[in-house]
């Protein structure tokens, strides 16, 4: 098998078993579509699951994802995970109305595939966290824009100026400087981590249910392997779709050609000394303004980010200089709107490397579109890149994927709205 030491298959309770390769058939007429995807984070695992739903019923077809940690391994697996369709001045992004509704309807798929599945029952293992997302104005200038953007908000997520009784009810001992906060109560609170586990048990299930079904059967397996270059997987697949995040640069063919800007964001985890009685409110939402506190439970929090611009450090893992660091920056932003805050223990850091896109007309935009003119001219598959997703890639992960899925099944890159191919036609 090529660049494969190890597979993990697609069974039920065997996320991380290990199996021998698989012998192929070199011919690519002889066997189903096969398709790699590099990379298990949001981009990964949102175009794996909508290319097993949206492919041919008929067809027999083979996923693999090359991800050297696995699922949720990078950038993805300990992102903040507050999900809401608005910049942080309350603007409704670029087509916003249509992520938060894909992005919601993906959720469902994971919890229902977590449901069935039993391995999130425990209290601290949820996937969403559905008690709204609070943010206070800081200052008069963003008291003013926030209050007139939320005039124009998404029905489906609905802003709320509230005053500060109000908000004090929803998060005691919250200070609201200007008394006026914007709630959002739709918004979600997800632990990233345990959703692409979730949905990388609901892309197991299609497949499980292709195996008793009349239809074409599908395939799908996790290879905890990293490709050092494009071409390594020259005319074994028939399509390769590139989903690295900030890893995407490091690959030759598209090292330079890039318009993405990298970015370290480290994220601390505190939590509540068992002498202090007074916990987080269940009830709660998380609050987001110059920081955030994303609630994991009434005595844990995740609190960030930091933004250290130009990093190529891409290692998870925060040296306690780094984080020491990291808590000087958010301690007195997070002070500002919750005091309470110092009442809280730190634990541990982790960190992520970020892959920011350029600026456009309508904001910050994911990079889409096949890339096969970096590659070669003359390659035998289709090449696609899906990636640049920033600091917004749980709002942008679910349609983006579908949109993906249907270009890379199709080969028809005008699928993809013109908006997000832009890029190219800057850097050839």
């Amino acid at each position: 098998m090529l660049l494969s030491d190890t597979l993990t298959p697609v069974g039920r309770g065997q996320l991380g078993k290990m199996i021998s390769p698989l012998s192929l058939s070199p011919s690519f007429s002889s066997r189903p579509l096969r398709y790699a995807v590099l990379g298990a984070g949001f981009a990964g695992l949102s175009v794996t699951w909508h290319l097993l739903k949206k492919s041919p019923k008929e067809k027999e077809m083979r996923i693999d994802i090359y991800d050297e940690v696995g699922i949720g391994g990078g950038a993805s697996g300990i992102s903040g995970g507050l999900l809401h369709p608005y910049s942080p001045k309350a603007k409704l992004l670029w087509r916003g109305a249509e992520c938060w509704k894909e992005s919601l309807m993906l959720l469902n798929v994971a919890e229902a595939a977590a449901g069935l599945s039993g391995v999130f029952d425990s209290d601290d293992s949820f996937i969403v966290r559905r008690r709204g997302i609070l943010r206070p104005a800081v200052n008069t200038k963003n008291l003013n824009v926030l209050t007139d953007n939320a005039q124009s908000c998404d029905a489906n997520c609905r802003i709320e100026t509230i005053d500060e009784d109000t908000a004090q009810k929803l998060v005691p001992n919250i200070h609201v400087p200007f008394n006026s906060a914007f709630y959002m109560p739709e918004a979600v609170n997800v632990h990233p981590l345990h959703y692409l586990q979730a949905l990388f048990l609901a892309c197991q299930d299609v497949v499980n249910e292709s195996s008793t079904s009349s239809h074409g059967q599908k395939e799908l397996y996790l290879l905890k392997k990293s490709v050092q270059s494009l071409l390594e997987l020259e005319g074994e697949y028939d399509a390769v779709i590139i989903c690295l995040g900030a890893k995407a640069d490091m690959l030759p063919e598209l090292s330079g050609r890039l318009p993405l800007r990298t970015c370290r964001g480290v994220i601390a985890h505190l939590q509540l000394p068992s002498n202090i009685r007074e916990e987080f409110p269940d009830y709660a939402p998380s609050i987001l303004s110059d920081a955030w506190l994303a609630v994991q439970g009434s005595r844990s929090l995740y609190m960030g980010s930091t933004w250290e611009w130009k990093s190529r450090n891409s290692n998870p893992n925060v040296s306690m200089d780094e984080a020491s660091r990291a808590l000087q920056e958010l301690l007195p932003k997070i002070s500002a709107f919750y005091p309470a805050i110092r009442d809280w223990t730190f634990t541990k850091a982790n960190a992520g490397l970020r892959a920011m896109p350029p600026l456009t007309a309508h904001g910050s935009l994911p990079l889409l579109g096949c890339v096969n003119y970096f590659v070669g001219e003359n390659v035998a598959g289709k090449y696609w890149l899906f990636g640049g997703l920033g600091s917004r890639g749980l709002l942008y992960h679910a349609w983006l994927g579908n949109l993906m899925a249907q270009a890379v099944i199709s080969c028809n890159e005008h699928l993809i709205p013109s908006e997000l191919t832009a890029w190219k036609n800057i850097n050839r």
